[in-house]
């Protein structure tokens, strides 16, 4: 059985940084595909970052590149996603996500993904 646990988020200014992390287990970690959405209330789920299964190829919603960066230590079986330069728009709970094929890429597309977390709550203040 798949579990993904998101740990890490909270209430931070305008400007400010947070490391999210998802420890995945229940599977062999590094042969998949792995991502972050988040969804604000009212609003649809979206793409924030993705990584493949080998870590080497990153793929970032417009809104996100340059202030976020996704990674993964296969070893430790742990995604993270750095965020820096928070703006209250970045406000929502975020999810991590793991692929259902093995060696899987990078992919924006939500049901491309098979098992997800239950969220943490990420609060940007203005």
């Amino acid at each position: 059985q798949v579990q993904v646990v998101e740990s890490g988020g909270g209430l931070v200014q305008a400007g400010g940084s947070l490391r999210l992390s998802c420890a995945a287990s229940g599977r062999t970690f590094s042969r998949y595909g792995m991502g972050w959405f988040r969804q604000a209330p009212g609003k649809e789920r979206e793409f924030v970052a993705a990584i493949n299964w080998t870590g080497g190829s990153t793929l970032y919603a417009d809104s996100v590149k340059g202030r976020f960066t996704c990674s993964r230590d296969n070893n430790k079986n742990t995604l993270y996603l750095q965020m820096n330069t928070l703006k209250p728009e970045d406000t929502a709970v975020y999810y991590c996500a793991v692929r259902g094929g093995t060696y899987s890429s990078s992919s924006s597309y939500v049901n491309e993904y098979d098992y997800w977390g239950q969220g943490t709550q990420v609060t940007v203040s203005s």
